[in-house]
């Protein structure tokens, strides 16, 4: 069964937006009990995200790892940049440019968009390809 895609739709150019949205459905995601991977664009984004799960906002608690994960490490969400995350989860956030080779292993894949003129381009094009390989993504802005 091909997963639900999901495209989030920012309407400003923020710099932080989108590390902002991935935070905010991690807590959704986890809050609801799912596993969450969320794939970052490089490992620097990474180490963002897993900073900002701790102070993105005041009162929340997601807990979470870098991949790869230490032994015996079972949080519900986990953030990476190249490898194939090991962990077993439901929902993929991808904050980078391209489709991760290992979308098809969940059951909702979330896109995060802002109105920088590249990543709009890049997003065009996950968009399509996701269209191409018989998943209906859909569009939601925010």
């Amino acid at each position: 069964m091909a997963p639900r895609i999901d495209f989030y739709v920012l309407p400003g150019q923020e710099s932080k937006g989108r590390l902002l949205l991935a935070c905010r459905l991690a807590e959704k995601a986890y809050g609801l009990g799912h596993r969450v991977y969320l794939h970052a664009a490089s490992p620097e984004q990474a180490r963002q995200l897993d900073d900002l799960l701790w102070t993105f906002r005041q009162g929340s608690f997601v807990p979470h790892t870098l991949c790869p994960p230490v032994e015996g490490d079972v949080s519900p969400v986990s953030i990476g940049s190249e490898e194939t995350p090991a962990a077993a989860a439901e929902v993929l956030i991808n904050l980078s440019d391209t489709v991760p080779a290992f979308f098809e292993r969940y059951q909702r894949v979330a896109e995060l968009v802002d109105q920088q003129p590249s990543v709009l381009t890049k997003s065009r094009e996950r968009f399509r390809f996701y269209r191409d390989r018989g998943c209906e993504p859909v569009s939601h802005r925010l």
